[in-house]
């Protein structure tokens, strides 16, 4: 059995995150770009060349949902939210990494509206996720029945790729809804951002969970070890909310997201207990359980209804949102799933293998990617 050793450092002393490590050509260009220095701006400044050319057939014949797509989209998208240490922030804004982030979003969104059912019906679709099987046997439920301790790590760390910026990217929507549907979602932001009290917002009660695991909290720090299943979920809220053209699928998505969380949650709880997690880490379930069920209410009623009753034309690109999250969703269960029945780590990178009670660092061995 091979031993992965640790992994490399995901920051620089300013606490940013680092350019993740390319995993292929598009995502090569991208840190390439960012790398190297200035963004080039309206006149090429002399030490910073353009995003290096990339033949439109390589983006076209790109997995929509492989390592190489997912982490370049990944690249181009950070630059809205936290960037990366050392890249000029002026990235952000440059006109031919944007035009290759279209091409790469073309793929992607391609792929999501071939790969669900589709359709308009959005009381449907959003009735499919308040019913679960009483066979289910999804990730959560593994988690809580028989899922061991380093299973459950990588959980977490997978997860801190979403958590450990949660609601952001719900936020690009709030300018692009009007009247008591844009009231109603702030409401829910606000929740999700704490309520006014810094100790409670979400981002931060993960950060919370992730140090009770003896994890590595700073944000970015797992994005390396991710799989393209587990990039995917949050390009994909990127993707909605940044183009208002899919601001509907962003509510779709937020409606999904929300019904399903309070049910996943309360298994969390109990995976967390049976297996001798702290506090900390059970507090950050147990406020979803509460938060996420008055939060699918209002986002049923009050946003997605409000939303179709003054713009009954978007209830296909609802359903588009409530149908990609399940179908990602799916994706990476299906994937820990297999991995972990397989004996094997689900990243890319094993952890460190960490016990209860062993937070301070040192491990006692790693596992192998397999």
């Amino acid at each position: 059995m091979s031993v992965q050793q640790d992994l490399p450092p995901s920051r620089r002393p300013s606490g940013d995150p680092v350019v993740p490590e390319p995993r292929g050509p598009l995502s090569r260009a991208v840190a390439a770009a960012l790398e190297s220095g200035p963004a080039p701006g309206p006149v090429p400044h002399a030490a910073a060349p353009p995003i290096p050319e990339v033949p439109v057939a390589e983006v076209t014949a790109a997995d929509p949902y492989g390592e190489d797509l997912q982490l370049a989209l990944h690249l181009c998208y950070e630059l809205h939210y936290r960037g990366f240490a050392g890249v000029d922030p002026d990235w952000e804004w440059d006109a031919g990494l944007l035009r290759l982030r279209g091409a790469m979003e073309a793929v992607f969104l391609a792929a999501l509206r071939r790969d669900v059912p589709g359709g308009g019906d959005v009381v449907e679709a959003l009735e499919d996720l308040l019913v679960e099987p009483v066979d289910a046997r999804g990730v959560s439920q593994y988690l809580r029945d028989e899922g061991e301790w380093w299973q459950l790590l990588e959980h977490a760390a997978l997860r801190s790729v979403y958590h450990l910026k949660e609601a952001d990217p719900h936020a690009w929507v709030i300018p692009r809804l009007r009247g008591g549907v844009k009231t109603a979602l702030v409401a829910v932001e606000n929740d999700e951002f704490g309520g006014g009290r810094a100790q409670m917002i979400h981002q931060g009660l993960y950060a919370d969970l992730l140090d009770d695991l003896g994890l590595d909290s700073s944000y970015g720090a797992y994005v390396d070890a991710a799989p393209a299943v587990m990039l995917a979920t949050v390009n994909m809220m990127s993707l909605f909310g940044l183009r208002r053209s899919l601001r509907a699928a962003l509510v779709g998505h937020f409606a999904a997201a929300e019904i399903t969380t309070a049910p996943s949650a309360r298994r969390m709880v109990r995976a967390l207990e049976r297996l001798g997690a702290g506090p900390r880490a059970r507090f950050f379930y147990t406020e979803h359980v509460e938060a996420d069920a008055v939060h699918e209410q209002v986002l049923r009623h009050e946003v997605v209804g409000g939303l179709l009753e003054s713009e009954p034309g978007l209830a296909g690109d609802v359903v588009l949102g409530i149908q990609a999250t399940a179908l990602l969703e799916d994706r990476l269960g299906a994937h820990l799933l297999d991995r972990w029945r397989q004996g094997r780590s689900a990243l890319r990178r094993p952890l460190p293998d960490l016990s209860p009670g062993l937070l301070s660092g040192s491990p006692a061995g790693l596992r192998a990617a397999g």
